[in-house]
């Protein structure tokens, strides 16, 4: 299973990708949101032109919002790719804080510093979820695999009692024709059985006298 990093892209396509991504999913987002909106606050009658004319007046708005988010947080996110030579959540977690504070920048200090944080923050949150959502799952499969490896070894070994469902089923065939034979009046002869019954069948004649070439 690919860890975030290793499943993006490389990093002069990451950009172009990322601002993609990013105004798709504001202008779908912000479309219904903005659709939803213009449809309540609209007169009766006119509802769903209201809303349609909302999405054609702040999707695109939206869109950008994100794109330009998305673009920032991915050129930051090559940067430090290649001042560090690494890819790790650290990446992700710096470049969400100086996307921050770069788009609040024009507010001033304080309103960039702390926009900064919220960054950083919300994108550790995120590193994190991905990080333990990752290691559960990786978990999940090896206790599978370990759990059909048991089983495998266990169906193969020597002297071992057959699964419960190949135990019953054997159990109930069994039944099922000792019950027949016991109904009707014969039972199902086994090979040994028979075999051996033949042999006393044979065996219980008398045996011819021997010819004497005797003069008498």
């Amino acid at each position: 299973m690919g860890t975030p990093e290793t499943s993006r892209e490389p990093c002069p396509d990451r950009i172009l990708d990322d601002v993609g991504g990013a105004f798709g999913m504001g202008a779908v987002g912000g479309g219904a949101w903005h659709f939803m909106k213009g449809i309540y606050n609209s007169p009766s009658g006119t509802r769903l032109a209201g809303g349609a004319q909302a999405v054609r007046m702040n999707s695109p708005r939206v869109g950008g919002s994100f794109a330009v988010w998305g673009g920032l947080f991915s050129t930051f996110d090559c940067t430090m790719v290649y001042l560090r030579q690494k890819e790790d959540p650290w990446n992700s977690i710096i470049s969400g804080a100086a996307t921050g504070g770069f788009l609040a920048m024009r507010q001033g200090m304080g309103a960039s510093a702390r926009s900064a944080a919220m960054g950083g923050v919300l994108l550790a949150l995120i590193e994190g979820a991905g990080i333990m959502l990752n290691k559960f799952m990786e978990h999940q499969q090896n206790s599978a695999m370990e759990e059909a490896a048991v089983a495998a070894q266990m169906a193969g070994m020597p002297g071992m009692p057959p699964p419960m469902g190949e135990a019953a089923e054997a159990e109930g065939s069994s039944g099922v024709n000792s019950w027949l034979g016991g109904l009707f009046g014969k039972k199902e002869p086994e090979a040994a059985t028979s075999s051996g019954s033949e042999t006393k069948v044979l065996e219980s004649f008398d045996a011819p006298p021997v010819p004497s070439f005797e003069f008498k």
